[in-house]
């Protein structure tokens, strides 16, 4: 057990579990667009006549259409959220950084054929534009705000996600979230959860239900040689450097 500079205790042990799939959210979890969705609803609210600060207070890890659903209704339509989504990509892709150990963590998967999806509460428009400007590799199955009639923290977006690939909503899969919202809507859909502490706390994470809290996706890489090549499609994952009280 290890220390870091802000008081935080390391499990430096390493674990292995396997699984049949590893499911993603997107935004703080593969990739880091915080100061670009920090411009984006900058944008937005000055449009809308809102103090951007107020709705940043409640839009991480929520729909954007749910978000506009609170301030400006009118809005509130996917022509409208795809549109502008669409736009964030474009306009502040400099802005946005890949997490670390994203890249690497997805080839993996690739090279052993695990199977992975994302869900996502970002528009199609806005992940189709963040896949383009990072090159990460597109995922098996992608699950996005407009397919999922509620959003996170419903269990739905990550029960479609295992129904598209085959399968079972009993099944137990790895989710990999970053936000409260996202820990409670992959526990709602009966999968164990890693927290990445990359866009909240260590505590927010934990209460909100993860088994699991890494600093980022440095600590968890796949086991090539402990993956089932049988077709079943499992794949074993290891979790170094758990954070712990």
């Amino acid at each position: 057990m290890a220390s870091t500079d802000k008081g935080i205790a390391l499990n430096t042990g390493e674990e292995y579990h396997t699984f049949p799939a590893i499911l993603f959210d997107f935004d703080g979890t593969l990739v880091d667009s915080t100061e670009a969705i920090v411009k984006h609803w900058h944008k937005i609210g000055h449009e809308i006549g809102v103090d951007p600060a107020v709705i940043l207070q409640a839009s991480h890890g929520r729909r954007t259409i749910e978000t506009l659903q609170l301030y400006d209704p009118s809005k509130a339509n996917w022509e409208y959220v795809s549109q502008v989504e669409g736009l964030i990509p474009r306009e502040f892709g400099a802005d946005a950084a890949l997490v670390p150990g994203a890249k690497a963590i997805l080839a993996s998967l690739e090279a052993v054929k695990a199977r992975w999806a994302i869900a996502t509460s970002g528009t199609r428009a806005l992940i189709q534009g963040w896949l383009d400007v990072t090159k990460l590799p597109p995922p098996q199955h992608l699950v996005v705000a407009e397919d999922c009639e509620k959003g996170k923290p419903s269990g739905e977006p990550y029960l479609l996600a295992k129904e598209l690939l085959g399968l079972s909503a009993e099944t137990v899969a790895l989710v990999i979230e970053d936000s409260p919202a996202g820990v409670v809507s992959g526990k709602a859909a009966k999968c164990k959860v890693l927290g990445l502490a990359t866009t909240h706390s260590m505590m927010q994470l934990r209460q909100a239900g993860a088994d699991w809290i890494v600093k980022d996706l440095r600590s968890v890489e796949v086991t090539p040689t402990a993956t089932d090549h049988s077709g079943a499609g499992e794949v074993t994952i290891k979790i170094c450097n758990v954070l712990a009280n």
